[in-house]
């Protein structure tokens, strides 16, 4: 599990290409304190295991549905990304719970400054944005961020300067692909009362039960 509160940015060094897979090498400092092989690292809000280690960088191993789901597939060697060690059991949590499992993919449509901050307007389909609440959490490239609107077709999330200079975001522009993980919770409530709806549609309790047995 992470937090969404990005440790340092990492530059890739060497992507590796598979037919619909990939392998990432990834230049960093940080996160490789205390980090072996086999442990967890989210690379833009992904969760990717450690498959080997070198004194200034990581390796990890992409599947195809990752690729599919997430915007690594169009990550270049020097492209700077978010990372995140997994959340130790004493540390702090200090964003929101996040999974590392990337829901879909948004696409930025505006940027524009507001004295202090800079508002991102983020346009993401319907399945997305069904999650998506005002005031509510958010993981943008595995950055945690408090959702400031939301309309059918996209959502705003107003970001202060020393998370845009310590994130990936500053790199980001208008036409910019981004990672989106949802609140996992909703997704867990909603998964709990469909399949309360789904039960009681197939009920044997019918009209004509009820007459049988006199309720009618």
């Amino acid at each position: 599990m992470f937090t969404g509160i990005i440790e340092e940015t990492g530059k890739i060094c060497e992507i590796k290409k598979g037919t619909l897979s990939a392998i990432i090498k990834v230049q960093c400092q940080k996160v490789l304190e205390g980090t072996k092989v086999g442990d967890s690292i989210a690379v833009n809000g992904i969760c990717l295991t450690v498959t080997s280690l070198a004194k200034d960088s990581f390796t990890a191993d992409v599947m195809a549905e990752t690729m599919r789901r997430s915007s690594l597939s169009e990550l270049e060697v020097l492209g700077t990304v978010n990372l995140e060690r997994a959340m130790p059991a004493d540390g702090r949590f200090g964003g929101h719970i996040v999974s590392g499992h990337i829901d879909g993919t948004g696409k930025i449509t505006e940027i524009h400054q507001e004295e202090n901050a800079v508002w991102y307007t983020i346009a993401a389909k319907e399945e997305i944005l069904r999650y998506i609440v005002e005031k509510g959490s958010v993981a943008l490239d595995g950055i945690s961020l408090t959702v400031a609107k939301v309309t059918e077709h996209n959502f705003q999330v107003s970001i202060i300067p020393h998370t845009r200079q310590e994130t990936a975001l500053v790199e980001k522009k208008v036409g910019s692909i981004i990672n989106m993980e949802c609140d996992v919770i909703g997704k867990y409530v909603e998964k709990i009362l469909t399949g309360r709806e789904v039960k009681k549609t197939k009920s044997n309790i019918t009209e004509t039960f009820l007459a049988e047995h006199g309720f009618l």
